[in-house]
């Protein structure tokens, strides 16, 4: 052999293991954002217009352990009596003092924009109608207070739902991925 084809075949095995680093770094990654984001799929009209029935969304379910939840997060709670899941969006912190009066949110009696209702709460105004009912309630230590978007059509903490703990949290929506041409970061 001479020097030529020395030097072509290692190129040619700098080059495979270069591809394979490659496949295996691809694949660890693949497995570590696995291990901390589950993909979930969004059942009922609960929060539209901000989730559609049918939509598959990443969870992220390592923001449970770094760093917890922000109000007007949007979470995936799983309810142990029901066996079932839901998506719903935080509203209130443990300690909180939520309050709604006249289709506006208060939080420790301040008020609190809610910029994804912005849309619906003009349909319905002209229907002369509030998209959510006046209530006050306490958070008590360790839940939360969570409602769905469509507050008209909602299961949340307001009515039978109840308040969630921090055990009942899979965790946060990170991604909407399919349907595909639809791909986005709700909030």
């Amino acid at each position: 052999m001479n020097a030529k084809t020395i030097t072509l075949k290692k190129k040619a095995k700098t080059k495979w293991i270069v591809i394979l680093s490659i496949i295996f770094i691809a694949a660890l990654i693949f497995t570590v954002r696995m291990a901390f984001y589950k993909p979930f799929l969004v059942e009922g009209s609960s929060m539209a217009p901000t989730l559609k029935d049918s939509e598959r969304i990443l969870v992220d379910k390592a923001a449970k352990y770094t760093g917890g939840f922000d109000r007007g997060d949007i979470l995936v709670i799983h309810d142990k009596q029901s066996g079932r899941s839901f998506v719903k969006r935080l509203i209130g912190l443990p300690g909180d003092s939520v309050k709604m009066k006249n289709d506006q949110l208060y939080i420790n009696d301040k008020k609190v924009e809610e910029p994804y209702l912005k849309e619906q709460k003009q349909k319905v105004k002209k229907l002369g109608v509030a998209l959510t009912g006046d209530f006050e309630v306490e958070v008590p230590s360790g839940k939360y207070f969570v409602m769905g978007d469509n507050r008209l059509n909602s299961m949340d903490s307001r009515n039978g739902m109840g308040m969630p703990s921090e055990e009942d949290i899979i965790g946060t929506e990170s991604l909407v991925f399919y349907p595909f041409g639809e791909m986005r970061q709700a909030k």
